[in-house]
């Protein structure tokens, strides 16, 4: 497998040369989510009324991915995408970042904020991933190219995140936002994965929401 969905949302919110991470809280979320997604891509999974279901426990040979399947198959009744990904929000993030470290795209730096609060940065080492996905995406969005089903569901992920300015940044927003709703609204080729996008971006602004109304 390239690289993973999780992956990518990750490399576009990380700052190339200082390696600090933008909209942390909500690149977690779709970060997490994106796992639940690869897994219905693959066909490991299905959402039915929002809740995940495992219809096929096998390994699909990306670690981060795999340990969350292995954390869904052990549950005997089904949950909620929501709960899923609140559960699984800390360790997703964090293997999705040892991938991007064992791949060699970004490097590690620790600093100190303030010169008291420890904190780890993620400054590029290899930009070439994310330099072809960025064009990938621009193509798509701005020139009008025909899309594959992984980039549709990327900016589907972004867009219901509310991160679609981490791969667009100058664009308009009233123009961004009409055209990524035209992508991400359009002919699916597999009901199973749209309705995994679905129950994704509804909990992710779902926990968005509560997290604003406790702050």
């Amino acid at each position: 497998m390239d690289s993973t969905l999780g992956e990518q949302i990750m490399l576009l919110s990380l700052d190339d040369d200082t390696g600090v991470g933008q909209e942390t809280t909500r690149t977690g979320l779709a970060v997490t989510g994106a796992a639940l997604v690869e897994l219905a891509l693959a066909g490991r999974i299905a959402v039915t009324k929002g809740e995940v279901v495992v219809v096929d426990a096998a390994p699909v040979g990306e670690p981060a991915l795999d340990a969350v399947l292995v954390a869904l198959a052990g549950r005997e009744k089904p949950r909620k995408a929501r709960a899923w990904i609140e559960l699984l929000h800390k360790d997703a993030v964090r293997a999705v970042r040892e991938r991007l470290l064992e791949r060699g795209l970004v490097r590690e730096e620790k600093a100190r904020v303030w010169g008291i609060f420890p904190e780890r940065r993620y400054p590029e080492a290899d930009g070439s991933v994310e330099r072809d996905l960025r064009g990938t995406l621009e193509a798509v969005v701005q020139g009008g190219a025909a899309p594959d089903e992984r980039t549709v569901v990327l900016l589907a992920l972004l867009h219901g995140a509310g991160l679609q300015k981490l791969a667009f940044p100058e664009a308009p927003a009233k123009a961004l936002d009409r055209r990524l709703t035209e992508l991400t609204e359009g002919q699916w080729s597999a009901a199973v994965v749209r309705e995994a996008v679905v129950a994704v971006g509804a909990a992710t602004i779902a926990t968005i929401a509560a997290a604003t109304a406790v702050i």
